[in-house]
């Protein structure tokens, strides 16, 4: 396997599908300049994160977001996790969909947000009135080395992150949205609970915070290790981080403390089971 080191593009989306297409792929190209081999983009990269604009954004496979994904993989020879846009199906139902490229360019895997983000308070948003859920795991394998994508929401449930490191796991690929009154709250608690308590790294891609928009994104995109520590955090503006993944450290920290070995499975069991498929 060679040495991965992972890169996370926290662009600013505007109201443009061609200038967060250009803007998506000009900042590839830095961060594979600064070493990264495996590169993270935003959720909802391609459009605003405005549910009532999702229908004029989405696309059907492949589209033009696809279609830069795999450019761009080609040609600097690494793994692309393409943050997520809005997918559109045969039957026309819309997906909140991550594509996954490797470096000749080949889809490796796609995922669909499984959990839709729901919620009235500070800030009210409903996906499930413009979205459908996804129905599986998304594990990636790549050159030998094996991680899972989850999009935001996502990663608020802890069976579904443990279920991702029982599949063999060792890193979790997040982009998000959390906004301006979860993302200070849960953002970072989150993405370091989750490398705790799975013992693997974490690298979660925010969008920049964008004062035009509706929806003010968090930012704070980061790269966690298994012990939790942060190793690369953004701000709240474009920003591109980047830090190695060391396997021998993760095989330290679970050799050290052999949590998932540890777990009573006479007491209680985790059974993970797509009952419908995508």
């Amino acid at each position: 396997m060679q040495s991965i080191v992972i890169g996370i593009c926290q662009m600013q989306v505007e109201d443009d599908k061609p200038t967060n297409l250009a803007k998506a792929e000009q900042m590839v190209q830095q961060a594979v300049a600064q070493g990264a081999n495996l590169i993270v983009l935003p959720e909802v990269f391609h459009a605003p994160y405005e549910a009532e604009k999702f229908a004029n954004y989405a696309e059907t496979y492949p589209g033009p977001s696809a279609e830069m994904l795999s450019r761009a993989a080609a040609r600097h020879k690494i793994c692309l996790v393409g943050g997520s846009i809005i997918e559109k199906d045969a039957e026309g139902k819309l997906y909140n969909t991550s594509y996954t490229f490797g470096p000749e360019g080949e889809l490796l895997g796609k995922h669909r947000k499984v959990h839709l983000f729901d919620v009235e308070g500070t800030v009210n948003f409903t996906e499930s009135s413009v979205l459908t859920p996804g129905n599986e795991l998304t594990i990636i394998d790549h050159q030998g080395f094996r991680f899972a994508v989850m999009i935001c929401y996502d990663i608020r449930f802890p069976e579904w992150s443990r279920a991702a490191a029982l599949e063999g796991a060792k890193l979790l690929v997040v982009p998000g949205a959390f906004n301006m009154s979860s993302g200070p709250a849960f953002w970072e608690l989150m993405m370091r609970t989750r490398a705790v308590d799975n013992q693997v790294y974490v690298a979660a891609a925010s969008s920049a915070r964008n004062l035009n928009s509706s929806y003010q994104a968090w930012g704070h995109s980061m790269i966690v290790n298994p012990w939790g520590k942060i190793l690369a955090e953004a701000g709240s503006g474009e920003e591109i981080i980047t830090a190695a993944y060391d396997p021998a450290y993760l095989d330290k920290v679970r050799q050290e403390m052999p949590l998932l070995k540890h777990r009573r499975q006479d007491l209680y069991q985790l059974n993970y089971s797509p009952a419908l498929k995508d």
